[in-house]
């Protein structure tokens, strides 16, 4: 089965509907996605792939937020490191650019960004570069199991 496939198939046994659909910018960087859906950049799902003691930790934070590693992995319960593109791909099945929240190879602890729940719709990743999907910031919490919490630096250092 093919990422994206992956993805409708994690969409769907979640009863969430298919709302895949091509990114005509490519959706390789939060302000690609944004251009090519028609919205903010901070409706923008960036899902960023960490590794944890045990686990993957995926932290699915706004593409208008940085995250702060220190936060994460208070809220993930782990010392969390930087993930290469071979750790990300063996540990996902997804490239950089491309990685999903949903539909993983290995199940990730999963953090949430509590601003994503300030804005609807919010897009994500769906598996490939050029395919995002449509959702609410309720909804994707509830399918990812994730935990939400304050994961990003403050604005003014950003």
């Amino acid at each position: 089965m093919g990422s994206v496939e992956r993805v409708r198939a994690a969409l769907l046994a979640a009863g969430h509907a298919d709302t895949i659909v091509p990114a005509p910018a490519g959706a390789r960087t939060a302000a690609e996605a944004a251009a090519g859906v028609g919205c903010d950049v901070a409706q923008i799902v960036k899902s960023l792939v960490f590794r944890g003691e045990a686990a993957p930790v995926l932290v699915i934070a706004s593409g208008a937020n940085r995250v702060d590693q220190a936060k994460v992995a208070a809220a993930a319960g782990t010392a969390i490191g930087r993930a290469d593109a071979a750790y990300v791909r063996e540990k996902t099945g997804f490239a950089i650019g491309g990685v999903a929240p949903v539909g993983h190879l290995t199940e990730p602890v999963v953090i949430f960004d509590e601003d994503l729940l300030k804005l609807d719709p919010i897009w994500a990743a769906a598996g490939s570069p050029d395919k995002v999907f449509r959702t609410s910031a309720v909804d994707l919490l509830r399918i990812t199991g994730a935990r939400a919490a304050d994961i990003c630096e403050p604005r003014s250092a950003q």
